[in-house]
């Protein structure tokens, strides 16, 4: 039986979409390489320089764009190390290159690759002796991914040489104050708000620091005394007022201001940051 025109292009229609749709299904279910192909690979240093004819800056900048134009919402962890990579070149290559210690910053440590935004951040910090957010950056990190209070406090304290003096350098040291009250290290902690202490230019700020010191005193205090109540009585303290109870301290003092003292989850005496809670909740 001869079939006409349209019954031909019907047959070919239903077989085609026989195969298509099978075909597309397994196309479905198959893993997906990245579209990035831009970030698949970071060239040899020398290859950079040679293609840019010679010019380490030109190098450097073009780079600079790969690391700026990229996609990272679509980008794989591996893909992420070679943007890391990327990046880490133009630092070697133009280490005062703003834009790139910029999206370094903004990029890499929230990927895994804090190591090195640190690198590219400490060479940015060095070139750039007139530009304090580098040593910015790079104290947040130290405080928010590494959680060194003390590294981080310095660099800040570094950061702020790079101010005027001023409200804006003020405000910078004094947040690395603040940021000593997480540190690990009492004493060290101490010792760093001391020599803060005694390098201020301002009477109200040298005061202010020493007040510091008095609280960070008394949080140490407060801690020995929990380590010999734990070493006396074999358990942690659940309140403040077991150290009184107990006789090891007549009374818990009263820090020149925040919100005193608290117990965190770990049992460890803490200062406080916000006002203590009322019973059924309320502050």
């Amino acid at each position: 039986m001869k079939l006409n025109a349209n019954a031909r292009l019907l047959l070919v229609t239903i077989l085609a979409a026989m195969v298509f749709v099978p075909s597309a299904q397994r196309l479905k279910l198959a893993p997906r390489q990245s579209v990035n192909v831009e970030m698949q690979v970071a060239l040899p240093l020398f290859v950079q320089v040679a293609m840019a004819a010679g010019d380490r800056f030109l190098a450097a900048n073009i780079a600079a764009i790969r690391a700026l134009w990229v996609d990272n919402f679509k980008m794989q962890k591996e893909e992420f190390k070679v943007l890391a990579k990327v990046q880490e070149n133009v630092s070697w290559l133009n280490p005062g290159h703003e834009d790139n210690y910029y999206i370094a910053a903004a990029i890499l440590p929230w990927n895994g690759e804090v190591e090195a935004a640190q690198r590219i951040l400490a060479r940015a910090t060095t070139a750039r002796r007139f530009d304090y957010q580098p040593a910015f950056y790079y104290a947040f990190n130290l405080l928010h991914f590494k959680g060194d209070a003390v590294g981080a406090s310095n660099w800040m304290r570094e950061a702020a040489e790079y101010l005027p003096e001023g409200n804006n350098r003020l405000q910078m040291q004094n947040l690395a104050a603040i940021w000593l009250d997480r540190a690990g290290d009492l004493d060290l902690a101490i010792s760093v708000v001391e020599a803060m202490a005694r390098q201020a230019n301002r009477g109200d700020f040298r005061r202010y620091l020493q007040q510091r010191v008095i609280r960070l005193e008394m949080l140490r205090d407060l801690r020995e005394a929990a380590a010999r109540y734990q070493q006396r009585f074999g358990r942690r303290i659940v309140a403040l007022s077991d150290l009184v109870e107990s006789g090891i301290v007549a009374e818990v003092p009263k820090p020149p201001f925040g919100y005193g003292f608290a117990i965190s989850e770990q049992g460890q005496v803490v200062l406080q940051d916000s006002p203590p809670r009322a019973p059924g909740g309320q502050r």
